[in-house]
């Protein structure tokens, strides 16, 4: 069975070797770089087995890329402490939204009333879009790419509508189709960025119920998804020009 490997960094500029990547299952890391294969230098390893295959690599890409822990225990916030991050943050908070749907977005008296003019209202006088204005209009950044499936979904169709109201506070809401979104590798999970220092990971069960926060703050694996937005703002597109695209 093939193993499920994961991307985990480069240091070089074009996006190719030396690279590293992690096993999912095992946890090992697997260094890509270039191979020491003269016998001259070979003869000089410890240890070297007649099936082991040595590489050169920077050492930059270890210090920036490995992971710094064995064993990363998960930490996880209930929505409370979740809410408050939106309040607290430094500089930027930004969202992947890769679901095809959302249980707060259903459960939103808006969302009823999008379903029978196929508009979604503007409230900007709730409390998220009071706090995001604020955060937005003392020169902090928030953002976010909205994975949309094609053709879209209900739940997608309301947040492409909604998206008025996301720039009205001063939000930078961008839209990707799944199919671009799979070509440049982004993950499948749902997250927030927070001073791309903290990443927040949202868990949701069967019925799109957000139930609670997983937070990461391993140096390592924060700059992975540092890169996963930097790919999926440079992949999408500004809602005006998204908008053009769909077909109803």
């Amino acid at each position: 069975m093939a193993r499920r490997i994961r991307f985990t960094g480069t240091d070089s500029k074009n996006g190719g070797c030396p690279a590293l990547h992690e096993d999912l299952d095992s946890g090992e890391i697997i260094v890509q770089g270039r191979p020491v294969a003269d016998p001259a230098d070979t003869g000089q390893l410890q240890h070297l087995g007649p099936d082991d295959v040595a590489v050169a690599v920077p050492r930059e890409l270890l210090v920036n890329h490995a992971p710094k822990e064995m064993h990363r225990v998960p930490k996880v916030i209930d929505l409370e402490e979740f809410g408050r991050l939106f309040h607290h943050f430094e500089h930027s908070a930004w969202h992947l939204e890769t679901r095809r749907g959302y249980a707060s977005d259903r459960e939103d008296e808006g969302y009823a009333v999008f379903q029978d003019t196929g508009v979604a209202p503007m409230d900007l006088d709730s409390d998220w879009c009071r706090n995001i204005t604020a955060q937005t209009a003392a020169g902090k950044q928030v953002g976010r790419v909205r994975i949309v499936d094609q053709p879209p979904t209900d739940g997608q169709r309301f947040l492409l509508s909604y998206a008025r109201c996301n720039a009205a506070t001063g939000e930078d809401a961008r839209n990707l189709w799944r199919a671009d979104a799979e070509r440049v590798h982004l993950p499948a999970e749902d997250f927030w960025l927070f001073d791309s220092r903290l990443v927040a990971i949202l868990r949701f069960d069967d019925q799109d119920v957000l139930h609670d926060v997983e937070i990461i703050t391993e140096p390592a694996e924060v700059l992975r998804y540092c890169q996963i937005r930097d790919a999926a703002v440079h992949a999408s597109l500004s809602y005006d020009a998204f908008a053009a695209q769909l077909t109803d």
